[in-house]
């Protein structure tokens, strides 16, 4: 059921809920989704949503028409718009994604800001057919938006470079190969698939899940030797919660937990 409109006079981005994770279309399939100003102010602000709404658990970002998306939009870059929203970045989440997770579902292309989105989320499932690419160095270009140093943490070494500097597309199969994406699928189930693992994580203690993520995004630059010092200061608020506790009684009682994200 749609619970938020208009992101733009052309409903650039479209929201829905199924249950507790929120649905984000990027809703420009004539253009192949390509990001313009009203995309990322659409979609900085649907993130703003998620992280706001207590009975929203996760989200899920997919393309209109079959392409995820194209990324920046040349067409609205050469009449002077930026697609870029202050604190969040291009297309309103390269910069600062949501605290909760996100989660990318994709068809078709995945090119350069697009890719670079995907790269901002927590994990992907993407249908057989779907391409992921930068590029930029085609075009007189660098992928500024998080890919030139977010895709070699998720990459090995010698790929990322490969995809960076030949502007060259992965496929699905080779990107889950390599551990770049959770989940391969026939195509056109990427969103059934990618909602299916947004309602695993909210059968979780939302305080757990969002230390979690958290500490396995912080941790990727903290010193050897500091890790459960550094983590202690996440974690153990989650040991004295209410949620905690509850987690042990339903264990005990044999139910399903009932959280509060206390």
């Amino acid at each position: 059921m749609p619970i938020a409109a208009d992101h733009g006079s052309d409903q650039d981005v479209l929201l829905a809920r199924r249950e507790s994770t929120l649905v984000i279309t990027i809703n420009r399939a004539s253009q192949r989704n390509a990001i313009n100003a009203s995309v990322a102010a659409g979609l900085a602000d649907a993130l703003t949503e998620l992280d706001e709404t207590p009975t929203l658990a996760a989200a899920v970002i997919q393309g209109a028409g079959g392409n995820f998306s194209a990324g920046l939009d040349l067409k609205a870059f050469a009449r002077g718009e930026r697609a870029s929203v202050p604190g969040r970045g291009f297309a309103g989440i390269v910069e600062s994604p949501p605290r909760k997770p996100l989660i990318a579902a994709v068809e078709g292309w995945a090119l350069g800001g697009g890719f670079e989105i995907v790269l901002a989320c927590d994990l992907t499932v993407a249908g057989e057919s779907a391409r992921f690419g930068l590029p930029e160095v085609r075009r007189g270009l660098v992928a500024r938006g998080g890919g030139a140093f977010r895709l070699p943490r998720r990459l090995p070494h010698a790929v990322a470079m490969e995809v960076l500097l030949t502007g060259e597309p992965l496929s699905a199969a080779r990107a889950e190969r390599f551990g770049l994406i959770n989940r391969v699928v026939a195509d056109g189930h990427a969103i059934d698939a990618a909602i299916d693992l947004a309602g695993l994580i909210a059968r979780n203690a939302p305080l757990s899940v969002a230390a979690s993520k958290r500490v396995l995004i912080e941790s990727a630059d903290w010193p050897v030797g500091t890790g459960f010092e550094r983590q202690r200061h996440h974690f153990d608020p989650v040991f004295a919660s209410s949620d905690a506790r509850e987690g042990a009684a339903a264990f005990r009682e044999r139910r399903e937990p009932t959280w509060t994200g206390r």
